[in-house]
């Protein structure tokens, strides 16, 4: 066989063979490891990670989710190019600037927990002036709290992460803390605290609304492309039925603590 005609050979298999498909988009996101919500130890990466990439496969894409301590996973989700953005959070009128929120994937209940020997009384925020109130540092806590602390009616001190928040208040190094409810029915159930602890904490949940929470994406041509694709995935995913499954799927150590 001459050169020629190998190389038609050659260019005819080629050009025969079947394209190979492409994979998923890889979308990077930034976010705090924050159990039941978001673990890689749990299945999907937590419930809004699995939220998350249920939307994502409509969009024939899938996530990768990088965790660090709150504050650096805003600042590497929303500047950083590596990211597509930080996960997830509640939408306010200043984060508005920083970024394009997609529709909401799921909702927290932010409540004010506090000793069963030690109530604290609050029929409203204003109530709660004059108390020690611990709080995370870069969380929003609804617009409505985070004011009045803005304004010093009242006392917060922020600390690194929930669980360190709850383990001063069992000290009594707090008087009382604002936590998401299945977040902290969660850490008590799975960090090591006794059983006598546990019994030991109640909540308040009518100070506070439920809140939608949302993907964040950065705020580019890029993330506004993302955005738009994201709110219009979501539209075919049933997410009401895909977070009943998870809680069942792992348990009830996301059930809320006893109201007081």
């Amino acid at each position: 066989m001459n050169l020629s005609r190998l190389f038609g050979l050659a260019v005819s298999l080629l050009l025969s063979a079947p394209v190979l498909a492409a994979g998923p988009a890889v979308l990077r996101f930034a976010t705090e490891d924050w159990p039941p919500f978001f673990s890689a130890a749990l299945p999907g990466n937590g419930l809004t990670g699995t939220l998350l990439e249920a939307v994502l496969q409509r969009m024939d894409a899938t996530a990768r989710i990088d965790y660090f301590p709150w504050k650096r996973a805003m600042q590497l989700g929303l500047n950083d190019r590596r990211y597509a953005g930080a996960l997830a959070m509640f939408r306010t009128a200043e984060r508005d600037k920083l970024c394009y929120f997609s529709s909401a994937v799921g909702s927290r209940q932010t409540v004010l927990a506090y000793l069963k020997d030690q109530p604290v009384a609050a029929a409203r925020l204003e109530d709660l002036r004059g108390v020690r109130i611990g709080t995370v540092a870069g969380y929003s806590n609804g617009e409505p709290f985070d004011a009045l602390v803005r304004s010093g009616l009242l006392t917060v001190e922020e600390g690194l992460n929930n669980d360190m928040n709850l383990r001063k208040l069992l000290h009594q190094r707090f008087s009382a803390i604002v936590v998401e409810k299945r977040m902290l029915r969660y850490t008590l159930a799975r960090s090591g605290y006794s059983q006598a602890e546990r019994e030991r904490i109640v909540i308040a949940e009518h100070l506070f609304p439920e809140r939608s929470v949302h993907v964040c994406f950065q705020r580019t041509a890029e993330g506004l492309k993302h955005q738009r694709a994201f709110d219009e995935a979501a539209r075919e995913v049933d997410l009401a039925r895909i977070e009943r499954d998870y809680w069942r799927n792992i348990g009830q150590a996301a059930l809320p603590p006893p109201r007081q």
